[in-house]
């Protein structure tokens, strides 16, 4: 079952990064502009939410600024947190970044991921 609460209408707000990180040990950071979602991820990391703790989100298949050393990133206005989801959106970092001419048909339906064994790990600085 996939809860991930993104029916909310979004509320701009200046960017915020945040990085996570995988079973493997592989580091990403994503962008969000939503208010709402900026503090679900500030509630994440602070431990006040403890259940929807995993990012999920479509790729896009091109770098972006703020998630160096990776051929994709979030689009930041579908990024969202949940506490499970279907098997079909899971992946590590390096098999989407391996298999990322594959993603939006069978592998990863849709370009929607969600590494189920993702982690918040900070906030950190615009790029």
């Amino acid at each position: 079952m996939l809860t991930a609460g993104m029916s909310h209408p979004a509320q701009a707000a200046a960017p915020a990064y945040f990085e996570f990180q995988d079973f493997t040990g592989s580091k990403a950071v994503f962008e969000l502009t939503d208010e709402t979602r900026i503090q679900e991820a500030r509630d994440i990391l602070s431990g006040k939410e403890k259940d929807r703790v995993h990012v999920l989100g479509r790729i896009v298949h091109r770098p972006a600024a703020w998630n160096p050393g990776w051929s994709y990133h979030y689009d930041p206005s579908t990024v969202g947190f949940f506490e499970v989801a279907i098997e079909v959106c899971d992946a590590s970092m390096t098999y989407v970044e391996d298999h990322l001419d594959e993603a939006g048909g069978a592998f990863l339906p849709g370009d929607f991921w969600c590494p189920w064994t993702s982690k918040l790990t900070r906030e950190v600085p615009a790029p």
